[in-house]
């Protein structure tokens, strides 16, 4: 049995299916990575199982670190637009082998995960409340 070239295997996907970024791929595989090891998965010998749900939370929290305040954008950018686009990703890399299923995985395990501008921009943004009580708060004098 020959084993399956990363690189190859990719370059056939994109030529086929243009929807979404070379760099959406890598990022799903180091964000699989990321969740791995946050969930305590990543044993050397075995492959441990990570539901949907699971790695949509993890690619949130790898996107936030790597890219901050602009993870919407270089997303957006790549072509991923919602978790259902994660999702689509996912499942294209198990039709080429690249990735692995269990029989109740589905792409419907990321449909509705979380809203992008929420879970990607809303932890940077500062209410306008808050920027109001700032400006009304007395300082301390020094």
């Amino acid at each position: 049995m020959q084993a399956i070239n990363f690189e190859e295997t990719l370059e056939r996907i994109l030529q086929s299916d243009s929807r979404y970024h070379r760099n959406a791929y890598l990022f799903l595989r180091e964000g699989l990575d990321h969740t791995h090891k946050k969930l305590g998965k990543d044993g050397k010998d075995v492959i441990q199982h990570v539901t949907g749900q699971e790695l949509l939370a993890g690619l949130r929290e790898y996107a936030l670190q790597q890219f901050g305040p602009m993870a919407m954008m270089v997303l957006d950018e790549w072509g991923v637009r919602r978790c259902e686009d994660w999702g689509e990703i996912v499942f294209i890399m198990i039709e080429h082998s690249l990735l692995a299923k269990t029989d109740t995985d589905s792409r419907e395990d990321f449909a509705g995960g979380y809203d992008f501008f929420e879970a990607l921009r809303q932890p940077f943004c500062v209410s306008s409340s808050k920027i109001a009580q700032d400006l009304l708060e007395p300082k301390p004098q020094a």
